[in-house]
């Protein structure tokens, strides 16, 4: 086992004298660094002021027992991630689960056997440093990713209009009518590409909020589509027009009321079928189907494109961009995500199912919406 002690704090938060020193001065002999607190609110004092490695906290104390350190703790943001080990004297069942549902990492029962106690503070530390470091590793790709992509995104829907506008300053005095449309024609794609960028950073931004706050939606408020089959059918044509790819398009579709707005919907198919469009060619289909279950509706987007590995797929994310050297990869990795928290908001869910170089499906669940009662 790796020795875990070097530089690390321990807050042991223990109201009996003889048990608490007993503790720490087999610590220190280990060679950690040890704080201790007599009673509940000493221990959250000292927790949020020197932000112990790991804490060993006793359930049964007077005044602000074990459970309320636990709870107090896990609400600050300071301390919430901290490793916490309760140590009792009682070894029911109900005590264990209790403090497993307030977010406890271990429960010893006392008195611990030295080497036990050893064991359990090593493991939890060896697995809070896995998760620290893995943290910083998405951080590090997620800055990485936003170098990489957003100025490239931004960059090329201004250079099309800059470039647009150039041509027409020099063709100014001999361009005809033909002429002076295609270069209209192409500042309103490139204002559209960074038109609708700057949308999804907007949306982005506020479904980020809004899942560290409260619900899009209220849970009084029942919004719902009534005819999921149309706007699908007319904004899967839309986004082929817009690629040029209607000859790929196949869609079969059921139809039920479903619990979810129809801007988001809409969003959420746009979104799906144009990336479906995006990373396929031209000549392969992509099919757009679903089926209805007693409480479900499923819609089911399948591309022949060059597909995605598992471990992309568990990776995904905003801004997250695969292969960018070897394949010219518009996008920021936005879309998926936007669908992905637009449909959790309301109760659903998005899967992805894919074979590299072979196809990639990507499924999404609504509920259905509940029929009234006269």
């Amino acid at each position: 086992m790796k020795d875990c002690s070097l530089m690390k704090t321990v807050l042991i938060i223990e109201d009996d004298l003889l048990v608490r020193e007993s503790i720490q001065d087999w610590l220190e002999i280990q060679g950690f660094q040890v704080l201790g607190a007599e009673n509940g609110s000493l221990g959250i004092q000292l927790a949020q002021e020197r932000l112990p490695d790991i804490i060993l906290c006793d359930v049964e104390m007077p005044g602000a027992n074990g459970y309320d350190v636990l709870t107090e703790l896990r609400h600050n943001p300071l301390t919430i991630g901290i490793p916490f080990i309760f140590l009792t004297g009682r070894d029911t069942k109900t005590d264990f689960r209790q403090g497993m549902n307030l977010g406890a990492d271990d429960y010893l029962t006392k008195p611990c056997d030295p080497q036990e106690l050893l064991t359990a503070i090593a493991s939890r530390l060896e697995k809070h440093q896995a998760v620290q470091t893995q943290t910083q590793k998405q951080l590090e790709d997620l800055r990485s990713s936003i170098a990489l992509s957003l100025p490239h995104e931004l960059r090329t829907p201004l250079t099309g209009i800059l470039s647009a506008v150039e041509t027409l300053r020099v063709l100014a005095d001999s361009i005809d009518r033909a002429t002076a449309l295609e270069i209209a024609d192409a500042v309103q794609i490139s204002a559209e590409r960074l038109h609708r960028l700057i949308q999804n950073f907007l949306l982005y931004a506020r479904l980020e909020v809004s899942a560290h706050t409260t619900d899009i939606t209220p849970s009084s408020q029942i919004i719902t589509t009534e005819n999921p089959a149309l706007l699908i059918h007319q904004t899967a044509h839309q986004v082929a027009e817009q690629r040029r790819r209607s000859l790929d398009l196949q869609i079969e579709l059921q139809n039920v009321a479903v619990a979810f707005p129809e801007p988001e919907l809409r969003k959420v198919l746009q979104e799906l079928v144009d990336n479906a469009f995006k990373f396929s060619k031209s000549g392969q289909s992509v099919q757009i189907s679903s089926r209805i279950t007693a409480e479900t509706y499923h819609i089911q987007i399948t591309n022949q494109g060059r597909g995605m590995t598992a471990e992309q797929i568990a990776n995904l994310g905003a801004y997250i961009q695969f292969d960018r050297k070897f394949y010219e990869q518009q996008g920021t990795g936005l879309g998926l995500t936007i669908a992905k928290r637009l449909l959790e908001s309301y109760g659903g869910k998005l899967t992805i199912h894919s074979l590299p170089d072979q196809e990639t499906t990507v499924q999404t669940t609504f509920l259905r919406a509940v029929e009234s009662v006269e």
